[in-house]
């Protein structure tokens, strides 16, 4: 039997890793498949040839979109009409709703059998639940990487899988590389060492860094031989440093390859006796190097009133909700304060039982997202070759 046909899509590097990682699945499953469409340089690793540059969708933000409005609408267009020419067994979005749901709406217009999955559910449990009702009007499938997401695509009419999160893919950092770290940093032998990220676009840097700034000082009046560390992105990387403040490491990741930058950072993580972080993927992150975390986060003043009537949620962050537990303390708006993140931060740093409670809450959350088992990218191939009928080995 001949493979399956799949048109895939993805607009910015987490999707084009994670369509590397289903591509290779497929392949495992289904050795006859065939892959086509828009996607980075991973998915060009695995054997995918993108109709155009990926970076082309990669913006954020008014400013940036209405300059490149034009072009993403044609690029809309022409990847629709090239979907349903290609007559796929199926189009998979992965992530950049924004796009991918277009590009689906436009294919479906001109191919209405067209059987549509989308990799990543939209945060419908957390804010505007309405969009998977919009969502199920196109899309048939979805690939979710949180495990109480199912029956929130189900509600709206679409089949759901979780698949597993690529994080709990993501090794530990081994003693040779916190060493490693530890010498790049000049830290003493013993020193402690506190991770702050403050985001990684410059609006939450200009919010956030000032607020972390100020309590890692707080941190340090009672403690002068505590160091920091600030792990950025390339974007914000001048932006973090020039609000650094004494005591504070900046770990800059440009001229340095993604792979090699991305391992040094798990190592400072992982170095870390304690984090403070914006909310995000983040929390997953240091849950994932064993690291204890407190969590802040401040929207736009004009933002948060409307924040706070869509929010649906008493946490927003993913170890908490993962493990249906609030382990993690996490301080929003008017409360992401010095004089309320500090004290939480030192609870950390000088009581080793509650640094090792919060440090089994992240194991558990790592277990729960699928360390240890099935990578997520077969799990979502075979997630993928089921919904086609052409499940090669077990279910999902």
């Amino acid at each position: 039997m001949n493979g399956p046909r799949l048109f895939l899509v993805a607009g910015e590097p987490s999707g084009d890793q994670l369509g590397a990682a289903l591509i290779a699945g497929l392949r495992a499953l289904a050795p006859g498949v065939e892959v086509e469409g828009v996607g980075g340089p991973a998915m060009a690793a695995e054997g995918l040839a993108s109709r155009f540059p990926m970076e082309e969708l990669s913006v954020m933000g008014i400013a940036e979109v209405l300059p490149r409005l034009p072009r993403l609408l044609r690029r809309i267009r022409e990847t629709g009409d090239a979907v349903a020419a290609a007559r796929p067994d199926a189009l998979i979005g992965i992530d950049s709703p924004d796009f991918c749901l277009r590009v689906a709406r436009r294919a479906r217009s001109l191919r209405s059998d067209l059987r549509v999955i989308h990799y990543v559910a939209p945060s419908v449990w957390a804010w505007r639940p309405g969009r998977a009702a919009k969502m199920a009007k196109v899309v048939d499938h979805v690939l979710a990487l949180l495990p109480f997401e199912p029956p929130y695509m189900e509600a709206a009419g679409m089949t759901c899988d979780f698949v597993g999160h690529p994080l709990a893919t993501v090794p530990r950092a081994g003693p040779e590389a916190i060493a490693a770290v530890r010498a790049e940093l000049g830290l003493a032998p013993g020193q402690r060492l506190l991770a702050m990220l403050p985001g990684s676009r410059r609006g939450e840097v200009r919010r956030l860094g000032p607020v972390f700034a100020a309590t890692f000082a707080r941190l340090r009046a009672d403690a002068p031989d505590l160091a920091a560390v600030i792990p950025t992105v390339g974007p914000v990387a001048d932006l973090a440093a020039g609000m650094a403040p004494e005591g504070v490491r900046i770990l800059d990741p440009r001229g340095m390859a993604q792979g090699a930058a991305e391992a040094r950072k798990r190592a400072a993580l992982a170095a870390s006796d304690a984090a403070l972080a914006a909310s995000g993927t983040v929390s997953l992150e240091l849950a994932g190097q064993g690291t204890p975390m407190a969590i802040g986060y401040k929207v736009h003043p004009l933002t948060a009133p409307v924040a706070r009537r869509l929010l649906r949620i008493d946490s927003s962050t993913l170890v908490n909700l993962v493990t249906e537990t609030r382990a993690v303390p996490e301080f929003f708006q008017e409360d992401c304060v010095p004089e309320k993140l500090a004290p939480a931060l030192a609870r950390l740093l000088d009581d080793p039982a509650a640094a090792a409670a919060q440090r089994a809450v992240g194991v558990r959350a790592m277990e729960i997202l699928g360390r240890g088992g099935e990578p997520p990218g077969l799990r979502a191939a075979r997630s993928v070759l089921g919904r086609l009928g052409r499940e090669t080995a077990g279910g999902n």
